[in-house]
């Protein structure tokens, strides 16, 4: 009887849990992690549906910046590429987040993906070198919010990692090496609007490391895939 009771719970574990099929895949692949871009450093993926983002109504950056209440800068000072042991501690950097500066040396830079947990300073910095861009948003942002984020970054997630950032001062940002956009709330598709012309005017031409950069998969902020919600 106790025997029989164990295989029970077994089968159930399965059911609930669909031990074999296809609703039990962790391969991270709604997180758009390409590993071939750096290391994940154990850090959780975000595997979450994104909501589509809307159509584009503004392409201009400072325009889309002063329309979403946030604040573009661009050709900020080089802080420096000093290369660090993985799991230093970071040191000081004048931009919030951090545009550039001394970062963990290659291949410890953070993964190209999508992120529920935020990965540490020296590690997002590196990826940045590399002709990334990062959108950072506020932890406490709703959950509709960071899901309308997910979606943005669904349409243009190669060579771009998406992280909530507990540390910044702003609701969102985004960073490229040397460019900054501080976003202190979230005004909806003029964010959006703003996100992706920041993406436009700056991924992949900033860093030292810039032309010869790691892999890319899938459709950029060059050249985003349009969304479903778009068509």
């Amino acid at each position: 009887m106790k025997q029989g009771l164990i295989v029970l719970a077994i089968l159930i574990t399965g059911l609930l849990f669909g031990c074999g099929g296809d609703d039990g895949d962790s391969s991270g692949s709604a997180a758009h992690i390409n590993e071939e871009s750096g290391s994940t450093h154990g850090v959780a993926p975000d595997e979450r549906d994104g909501i589509p983002p809307p159509p584009v109504k503004q392409t201009n950056l400072r325009k889309a910046a002063a329309e979403a209440g946030c604040l573009a800068y661009t050709n900020l000072e080089d802080e420096g590429r000093g290369l660090l042991p993985p799991e230093s501690p970071a040191p000081k950097y004048e931009t919030d987040p951090p545009a550039s500066g001394d970062h963990v040396e290659p291949p410890n830079q953070q993964a190209d993906g999508a992120y529920l947990e935020q990965p540490f300073a020296i590690d997002f910095l590196a990826s940045l070198e590399y002709g990334r861009m990062e959108i950072h948003y506020a932890p406490d942002l709703p959950e509709k919010i960071q899901r309308e984020l997910k979606g943005l970054y669904d349409t243009m997630y190669g060579g771009v990692l998406l992280f909530p950032n507990s540390e910044m001062l702003y609701g969102v940002a985004a960073t490229t090496w040397t460019n900054l956009l501080a976003c202190p709330g979230w005004e909806g598709t003029a964010t959006i609007d703003a996100i992706r012309a920041f993406g436009k005017a700056t991924w992949g031409k900033f860093g030292a490391k810039h032309k010869q950069a790691l892999a890319v998969t899938g459709p950029t902020p060059a050249d985003p895939e349009e969304s479903s919600a778009s068509k």
